[in-house]
């Protein structure tokens, strides 16, 4: 017998026989209606974990992961407002069910029961994924990846204090809310919520304003994995910077005053607690899951025994605010809405192909106010002495720093975030003076966790600001790439477009830096960003053409909502000659800050017909490096600059090789798994019969010392390849 059934069974005999679970009587804040509110809100969220399990067994249903045992955070939400943004663990359909009474109109048990069914009619998700959230309740939907929301709540949270100082002109966050954040006790171990705990424990211990209430649902197991019990309580109680609160999740009267005093302590002082909140598991973990099959059955039973809604018949009934008999009542007709309700909800329209499934992985865009760009006076201010040396070319590190400038001028909301990005100005000294022209508050120095700093920048741009993240080293997002592909690139997706996170991520990448770091300072493989759904990414060759793209990547994030990456060549930074010593050839004039360069648009130098070379960074470098010797041995060749990365600019690529009579494709990146791949793959498709070769990187991780470029592309192989194919 499903344990489902063997819990509603129960409940339905204990009730009757008024056979109540022992606990505390209510005391406390909560008001009689209150206290009837959340007990609907339980039995809503009880009915539509059963009535999920009956449309599954039917073939109507895809999601049975369910709330009983919570079903006590319907009274954490009466205790905070309908304005705190709420980052949800995916057992809280009791939070907003309770949080859905809070706002007008609101069509709660249908809008569920068509997200169990996958309809396109969710009004969350438009039927891509079973997901809590709703844009009128301020939850933003989650994922299921194991505590990734948590960093960017902390994020959430630190841009309700900068939107203080700095308000950006698409903030939505008031300015006395506060973020809310849960997960389960199994969670809690993870490396990235414990990132997460440290960053808003830093942050508070600088007293720097961070309102955020942490919600562990401690329900003792993780699946079948047991937490050791007292371990959340031991952990979290003596943290520094981190108030620590604790209530009884099935006494709804311990939990509302309880949370009603963690959220006005978050409030009032404007720094982070922890509110454990004891609850229980009821049904396993989903429902095909046996709890019975890795524990004993007298104990799963004696969890069933401790049913919250027991409780809150309990309590409610000594209270004098419903009897037995009247609660009852409530929760058969629950029960028989819900089934009414799933009745329809299944006949509803799903999504049938690729086309509806894939609508949402671009945003949509947004209106934004004009901008004419700085103005002199602000220009003049800011720039100081560089404004003498705009008249002389100069290296793309100094242009970039002053494509950030210029930017940051024109756009207040624009925030900058990363290890040493402020008073050192960067660990190659792209940004400085930025901290000095912009202060802290827009040049943020974070603590040295990529996590973190990708998470805050996520959570900042829920609240309107552009952030622009920075990671050191190429080699260094691995660690906190989920961040990009499980929260960010999925936001648009499984919100049906109504939450966003537009940013430009800056990172310092590619090899080619001599003698320098080996493979952690030199990483030329990119390929785990060009197959996140939905991320733009960007690659300079100079220093003109940086500050260009910059400047688009910053206009994608702001009127269009992307999420864009500009991964900047670390060898080209201080890049001057070309072709000679001194020559100052690979230096550029700054453009205008009016110039863009379009998303999509290639670059083409020079028109021979005998060979194409399609390259990008480095290898634009190196490709010009080979065309005077090209030349000299009768080779008439154009170097096509690809710049945009992903998604590929298959049109204009096709359009910049036409009239070749050969390709040559120019990847620093390794030959499996690189970019030369996706070249080759369009240009057989668009190109047919016209010769095709590669030269790319070996697949190998760079060594450091003498041998740093041995296993990438060189000026003369690529002499050598041109040649081969001329044969």
């Amino acid at each position: 017998m499903d344990r489902a059934d063997i819990v509603h069974d129960n409940f339905l005999r204990r009730i009757a026989s008024r056979d109540f679970p022992h606990g505390r009587a209510p005391s406390g804040a909560l008001s009689a209606f209150q206290a009837v509110e959340i007990y609907r809100a339980a039995c809503l969220s009880r009915a539509l974990d059963r009535q999920s399990r009956v449309m599954q067994r039917a073939g109507q249903g895809f999601y049975t992961i369910g709330s009983s045992g919570h079903e006590g955070l319907a009274a954490v939400a009466a205790a905070l407002r309908p304005t705190d943004m709420a980052f949800l663990h995916y057992r809280d359909a009791a939070f907003q069910i309770g949080r859905s009474a809070q706002v007008p109109g609101q069509s709660i048990a249908w809008d569920m029961l068509l997200s169990f069914a996958a309809s396109s009619e969710d009004p969350i998700s438009g039927g891509r994924h079973k997901v809590l959230g709703s844009k009128a309740l301020s939850i933003p939907p989650q994922t299921s990846t194991i505590a990734s929301h948590l960093p960017k709540a902390v994020g959430a949270a630190y841009a309700i204090g900068a939107a203080r100082r700095h308000r950006p002109e698409h903030a939505e966050l008031p300015e006395d809310a506060i973020v809310y954040c849960s997960f389960g006790d199994a969670s809690a171990n993870h490396s990235t919520a414990q990132g997460a705990f440290n960053t808003a424990q830093w942050t508070s211990y600088q007293s720097i304003p961070l309102p955020l209430l942490f919600a562990c649902e401690d329900n003792g197991i993780g699946i079948s994995t047991k937490t050791p019990k007292g371990w959340i309580g031991a952990s979290f109680q003596n943290r520094p910077g981190l108030k620590y609160f604790a209530c009884d999740g099935l006494d709804i009267f311990d939990t509302f005053a309880t949370a009603q005093e963690a959220a006005h302590y978050v409030r009032t002082r404007r720094k982070p607690a922890f509110l454990h909140i004891r609850t229980i598991r009821l049904y396993g973990h989903a429902g095909a899951d046996m709890p019975t099959t890795y524990m004993p059955r007298e104990e799963v039973e004696a969890e069933e025994a401790q049913d919250p809604l027991l409780h809150m018949v309990r309590g409610l009934d000594q209270m004098g605010a419903m009897t037995a008999e009247a609660a009852l009542q409530v929760y058969n007709d629950t029960n028989a809405r819900v089934a009414r309700i799933a009745a329809e909800a299944v006949t509803r329209p799903r999504l049938r192909d690729a086309a509806g499934v894939m609508a949402s992985l671009i945003p949509p865009k947004r209106d934004c106010a004009p901008t004419n760009g700085p103005a002199s006076e602000a220009r003049a201010a800011a720039f100081g002495s560089d404004m003498k040396q705009m008249a002389e070319p100069q290296i793309m590190s100094r242009l970039i720093n002053w494509a950030l400038t210029d930017l940051m001028l024109a756009h207040r909301e624009i925030v900058m975030m990363g290890e040493d990005v402020g008073r050192k100005g960067g660990v190659y000294g792209v940004t400085q003076k930025l901290q000095q022209r912009f202060g802290p508050d827009r040049m943020i120095d974070t603590l040295l966790d990529e996590q973190s700093i990708l998470g805050l920048a996520i959570g900042m741009a829920q609240n309107g600001f552009i952030p622009m993240p920075e990671i050191q080293f190429l080699a260094y997002l691995h660690n906190a790439e989920d961040q990009l592909r499980g929260e960010a690139a999925t936001l648009p997706f499984f919100s049906n477009g109504q939450y966003t996170n537009p940013m430009v991520l800056r990172i310092a990448g590619l090899g080619y830096q001599k003698g320098f770091g080996g493979h952690f300072h030199n990483d030329n493989s990119f390929a785990v960003l060009r197959d996140i759904p939905g991320l733009i990414l960007a690659c300079p060759s100079n220093g003109a053409d940086a500050a260009r793209m910059l400047r688009e990547c910053v206009r994608l994030a702001r009127e269009e909502q992307r999420l864009v990456v500009f991964l900047e060549p670390i060898a080209l930074y201080p890049m001057r000659d070309l072709h000679g010593d001194k020559d100052g050839g690979w230096m550029c004039h700054y453009p205008d800050p009016s110039e863009i360069i379009p998303f999509g648009q290639v670059g083409t130098h020079g028109a021979g017909e005998d060979l194409a070379i399609v390259t990008f960074g480095n290898g634009v470098y190196l490709s010009r490096q080979a065309e005077p010797v090209l030349a000299a041995a009768g080779i008439k060749t154009r170097i096509v600059d690809t710049r945009w990365l992903s998604p590929l600019p298959k049109e204009a690529l096709t359009e910049a090789v036409k009239g070749a009579k050969r390709i040559l494709i120019v990847d620093e990146t390794r030959h499996t798994g690189g970019f030369a791949e996706a070249l080759m793959a369009h240009f057989h498709e668009a190109c047919p019969g016209t010769p095709l070769s590669r030269l790319t990187a070996e697949d190998s991780f760079i060594a450091t010392g003498p041998a740093y470029a041995a296993t990438m592309p060189s000026t003369a192989q690529v002499v050598a390849a041109a040649q081969e194919m001329m044969k």
